[in-house]
């Protein structure tokens, strides 16, 4: 295999919310996988299990990931529940102790359910979904920053001035390592009963720009993804807990007369952690087929 055919052999990446073979994370860590990467995959199936569609099978999911590897590359796989910030280190010790790196890390893991209306908003559903999807993505997005950082030898800021920037360890000739952080539609229209979890969705794609910008100075670029709509069971009528029959009209009038597979925003997330796509730095970007357009 050349270069062009695994773009990402010898890498290492971190893919969390890796639990079902329906989900985006599988699709994403198969896709790198494909690319050459070494893969450390993240779960917590009793989120899963609170779910209509359920828990899949852990074991089938570490096989998948595995017979996506190239030659001599290796997975391992680790559980923990990311709303314990005590779990963010462990899990960045057990991606590195892998090939002894992370070059992508991919924050997938969300928290959806347990949600409701502004008339239905408590602090505990506000807390519990801010610790899943926002906190743990920015503690993930911390903890790897710092540690490239004392790898290339920069100081810590210390005492220093909130912004300050950490001085001479660039210019980078590519990317020491990329980031992707999964936002959701909020920005596209009302989700109504989805307060919590758009919230702090919203909250990823607004911090976007500002830690791309201090991540660039260790070489880190990070993008964030809103997949769109994208069946992982939750549209299928035998693991849903919504009433289909208006999705069921409104499909044949969206563009491709479909949603999103996993696979789809998979790709793009492979390909922005690939030098090609190193140049697109600290953006929001919608992969939908165009059925926020409509």
């Amino acid at each position: 295999m050349s270069f062009d055919d695994l773009p990402l052999l010898g890498k290492t990446a971190l893919v969390t919310g890796v639990s079902r073979r329906r989900g985006i994370g599988f699709a994403t860590a198969t896709e790198l996988a494909l690319l050459g990467a070494n893969v450390l995959i993240h779960h917590f199936r009793p989120h899963d299990l609170d779910h209509p569609w359920g828990g899949d099978d852990l074991d089938a999911v570490r096989q998948g990931v595995a017979d996506a590897l190239a030659a001599g590359a290796v997975m391992g796989d680790h559980h923990a529940d990311l709303r314990d910030a005590g779990a963010i280190e462990e899990l960045l010790d057990a991606a590195t102790a892998l090939t002894g790196a992370i070059d992508i890390l991919v924050c997938n893991q969300a928290m959806s359910g347990s949600d409701g209306t502004i008339f239905d908003m408590t602090a505990d559903r506000l807390d519990a979904h801010w610790a899943a999807n926002a906190r743990a993505s920015l503690l993930l997005t911390a903890g790897l920053a710092r540690r490239l950082r004392d790898l290339l030898g920069g100081e810590d800021a210390g005492q220093a001035r909130p912004g300050d920037r950490l001085g001479t360890l660039g210019p980078f000739v590519r990317p020491t390592g990329h980031v992707i952080w999964m936002t959701s539609g909020q920005g596209h229209g009302p989700m109504r009963g989805e307060v919590a979890y758009a919230t702090s969705k919203a909250a990823l794609a607004g911090i976007t720009r500002t830690v791309a910008a201090e991540l660039l100075e260790v070489g880190l670029v990070l993008n964030t993804i809103n997949p769109g709509p994208v069946n992982t069971g939750y549209l299928d009528a035998d693991s849903t807990d919504r009433d289909l029959s208006e999705f069921e009209k409104w499909l044949p009038t969206t563009p491709f007369g479909r949603v999103g597979r996993p696979d789809d925003p998979a790709r793009l997330i492979g390909w922005l952690s690939t030098d090609a796509g190193s140049w697109v730095v600290g953006q929001v970007l919608t992969t939908d087929g165009g059925l926020s357009l409509g």
